[in-house]
């Protein structure tokens, strides 16, 4: 008789526990944390690059990018205004799991931060699967990408905490259906917090702002 065996379960529970691990660290030194999600090119750094100089004088900021192969991410949080930046590199792996961010934990001194923003790598599907330890996950669609992304990837609009449409500049432009977007997102995760925001014209980015103020506190 054949034995099945669940390695995937396995493995899911492994990172669970140690996720877990990750979590107490980072309450244990106080900060707020975020694990920031979105498929390639919605505007992940650049929403990074956008957050920190508003928050210069107010938190004390850390990065960790998780990327398959280069620093660039990190750099450019760095030239941003991160007081630390991080770059794991996954080595052809499509999302961060919570041995990867253990690891970026050692080489910060969590006590001296107030708030972690953790870079996923990008994909729609791999990160919503794999919990890192973080207080709040964070979703950032764009506009570009079209409004069938909730039909999808539902497993990745379903368990987010925040929502952040991006690109919001572009919809004179782009055949985006609002209403469409808004009704599946609405069907996966009800009352979903949700900003529209232009990382390059900076509109709606105050209130974004402001949320992470109010949950560093």
């Amino acid at each position: 008789m054949t034995e099945r065996i669940p390695v995937v379960e396995n493995i899911l529970s492994a990172n669970d526990r140690l996720a877990e691990e990750n979590r107490a660290r980072i309450e244990s030194a106080g900060v707020f944390s975020i694990n920031l999600m979105a498929s390639p090119g919605a505007g992940k750094t650049s929403l990074i690059e956008k957050t920190l100089p508003p928050l210069k004088d107010k938190l004390r900021v850390a990065v960790v990018d998780g990327d398959i192969a280069t620093s660039l991410d990190a750099d450019r949080a760095a030239a941003a205004g991160a007081q630390a930046s991080i770059q794991v590199n996954t080595g052809g792996e499509c999302h961060l799991d919570a041995v990867m961010l253990h690891g970026a934990l050692n080489q910060l001194d969590l006590k001296q931060f107030d708030l972690l923003m953790v870079e996923n790598v990008g994909n729609l599907v791999c990160p919503a699967e794999f919990r890192l330890g973080t207080h709040k996950s964070v979703l950032i669609a764009s506009v570009p990408e079209g409004a069938d992304k909730p039909y999808k990837y539902p497993g990745m609009y379903r368990g987010v905490d925040a929502l952040i449409i991006n690109k919001i500049d572009l919809l004179p432009y782009i055949d985006f259906d609002m209403d469409f977007f808004r009704r599946g997102v609405e069907a996966l995760n009800p009352g979903v917090i949700t900003f529209p925001v232009s990382c390059r014209t900076g509109e709606g980015m105050d209130a974004w702002i402001n949320w992470l103020i109010e949950n560093t506190k």
